[in-house]
């Protein structure tokens, strides 16, 4: 098994990439290039849309389009390049906080973590948006992150995972998709911290959890941000495999194809020194690799 780039483009930091199962076609967002991406894999072609303020993440719609979480709201399109429509206002101080990592559960709520830039308040949280009923339903799921993301449920939808990047660990939840509730934490992965005086020529370093995706078996690929890796965990934490991605920064994985046995990573650029993009320069590109064992699909948005 071998990556292969989606195409020769390359972007500052892709992120929250999902297979639309209706129209065959690979999304993704480009979080301080401030566009959302979408790519005809077959084709090799990649369509940009450019956003007021950054998306963190996108999910598709149940109704057609999709539903995004920019720095200063959650927007519903009904088409691509169509009017946003504002769904809710996340409670947060948009000059040190934006959304980030988030994806649909099973029933159609979008869920949102959010990231705390300057990393010195532990202002991250996580949030549910419920508008099945019309009315958005804003709720506060965790708190208390650094970088929210790595946001999935077991196949069952009886654990929830989220992970916070820059203290190296993924947390994990028993979940009441019908309540809709949280209870009993545990920590999942507690990752090893990044070593003193590291270069992306060190390999040691294993990275620290981003964002991540979970196949029909319940396993938890987690993207290791730094680590040039994604990590396969069993759904008891048993590291089970290591895949090596052609740039140091994966961001965040999913499954897609037509039997959801082709597993996409978004990568990152930004911000990564001149030596780094000379040794790695698809940094910033979209990897794909084929896969013993398909990936869950994508849950869309209900309202």
């Amino acid at each position: 098994m071998s990556w292969q780039a989606l195409s020769p483009d390359t972007f500052e930091l892709g992120e929250s990439p999902f297979w639309h199962p209706h129209e065959q076609q690979l999304y993704w967002v480009d979080i301080p290039g401030k566009a959302l991406l979408r790519a005809n894999v077959y084709m090799g072609t990649v369509q940009r849309w450019d956003m007021p303020t950054e998306p963190g993440c996108i999910a598709p719609a149940a109704g057609g389009g999709l539903v995004i979480a920019l720095r200063h709201g959650v927007f519903r399109a009904r088409e691509w390049g169509g009017a946003l429509e504002h769904l809710v206002t996340l409670p947060y101080d948009t000059a040190v906080v934006r959304a980030n990592d988030g994806k649909c559960d099973a029933l159609g709520r979008f869920w949102v973590g959010t990231i705390d830039e300057p990393k010195a308040h532990r202002a991250a949280a996580l949030f549910s948006i419920d508008c099945r009923d019309g009315t958005p339903v804003l709720q506060q799921q965790a708190q208390d992150a650094l970088t929210g993301n790595g946001l999935a449920w077991s196949p069952d939808n009886r654990t929830l995972y989220w992970s916070d990047t820059p203290n190296h660990v993924v947390h994990a939840w028993d979940y009441d998709l019908q309540a809709n509730t949280l209870s009993k934490h545990r920590i999942f992965q507690q990752c090893a911290p990044k070593p003193a005086g590291w270069t992306f020529e060190t390999t040691t370093y294993a990275g620290r959890p981003d964002g991540a995706a979970v196949d029909v078996e319940g396993n938890y690929y987690a993207a290791m941000f730094e680590g040039r890796r994604i990590c396969k965990f069993a759904p008891d934490g048993t590291l089970l495999s290591e895949y090596p991605v052609p740039a140091q920064c994966p961001t965040m994985p999913c499954f897609g194809g037509e039997d959801l046995k082709t597993l996409y990573v978004t990568t990152a650029r930004h911000g990564r020194s001149a030596a780094e993009l000379a040794q790695m320069p698809l940094s910033g590109a979209v990897f794909s690799m084929r896969v013993d064992v398909p990936g869950l699909p994508v849950n869309l948005f209900v309202d």
